[in-house]
């Protein structure tokens, strides 16, 4: 739920039905090319605020994030004949603002925005792309980084990249667990999912209170990948918002992956409902666990 700070710094009705209207128009623009995607939480609370700014009522509708998440994906190959056949896509984190940080403005706060990892580009390539992006309009932003992706597409077709060595594709599979007090905000619950590939990791992670994070995959790639998220992508939170512990790493010599890919599991493992609808049902993750046969890190990770 929102704090009491970030309760009072709301924005008004007539501020946030501007920020459905952004909304409202990337859904126009994208949804016919299922180029653009909310969760089911968010399109909730998207509901409920239409609601409330076409409503009489005063009190803002009960929320647990400060922003709206939306994941958008951008072709290129629309835009650059010079592409060929090899498509390129990207992942563009948006989130929309709720509330203001500082003063109220006459203008909402702008839409912030965050390039995914994509295989065909460098880590050191989408960190330049996301530090230059222009602080104007989403749309002018999402040009903006088309355009810019496109000429590194151009100049890197046929070059290897610098993903490739991230992490080494032979070393010996290890599973590490880390454990959050709490983690709910989308946008952290995205970076972890999203970049863990980049790392050739696979696992899960479970938000609420508490969080539980697996990664499977080399030993210095896990390391290097958390490094990564509380530096990098991460670099904006405050330190007290991204404490995160690790408390079992698996390392036997015939160890091999559980999982195939990386996914969040916190919709689809156990119950949430009414005001314990952030807390984790840990009885229905040890029997998520035990299924894989996972059931001793159960006891490694809580005991």
């Amino acid at each position: 739920m929102l704090s009491d700070l970030k309760r009072k710094n709301v924005l008004p009705k007539d501020l946030m039905a501007m920020q459905l209207g952004q909304i409202d128009l990337l859904m126009a623009m994208y949804a016919p090319d299922d180029a653009i995607s909310m969760d089911s939480s968010a399109m909730a609370q998207v509901d409920a605020l239409r609601s409330w700014c076409d409503g009489d009522a005063e009190a803002f509708p009960e929320t647990s994030d400060p922003c709206i998440s939306i994941l958008l994906n951008l072709d290129l190959s629309d835009i650059d004949s010079n592409l060929g056949s090899d498509a390129k896509l990207l992942q563009l984190s948006l989130s929309v603002p709720l509330v203001h940080e500082g003063a109220l403005e006459l203008d909402p706060p702008s839409i912030k925005s965050r390039l995914q990892q994509p295989s065909w580009l460098s880590k050191s390539q989408v960190a330049q792309l996301n530090s230059d992006l222009p602080e104007e309009d989403i749309l002018t932003v999402i040009e903006h980084v088309k355009e810019a992706a496109s000429q590194l597409a151009v100049k890197s077709n046929g070059a290897p990249l610098e993903t490739n060595e991230l992490f080494d594709k032979d070393a010996p599979i290890v599973r590490a667990w880390f454990y959050f007090p709490s983690i709910s905000t989308r946008a952290k619950r995205d970076d972890l999912v999203n970049f863990a590939p980049t790392y050739g990791l696979t696992g899960f992670l479970m938000a609420g209170k508490p969080g539980i994070l697996c990664l499977e995959g080399g030993s210095v790639a896990i390391d290097d990948f958390m490094k990564f998220i509380k530096t990098d992508s991460w670099g904006d939170i405050p330190s007290q918002h991204k404490k995160v512990s690790e408390r079992y790493r698996e390392a036997e010599p015939t160890l091999t992956r559980a999982f195939t890919d990386m996914s969040e599991i916190t919709e689809t493992v156990g119950e949430r409902r009414g005001e314990r609808a952030n807390r984790s049902d840990m009885k229905a993750l040890e029997a998520y666990l035990v299924e894989r046969g996972l059931g001793d890190a159960f006891g490694n990770v809580f005991m």
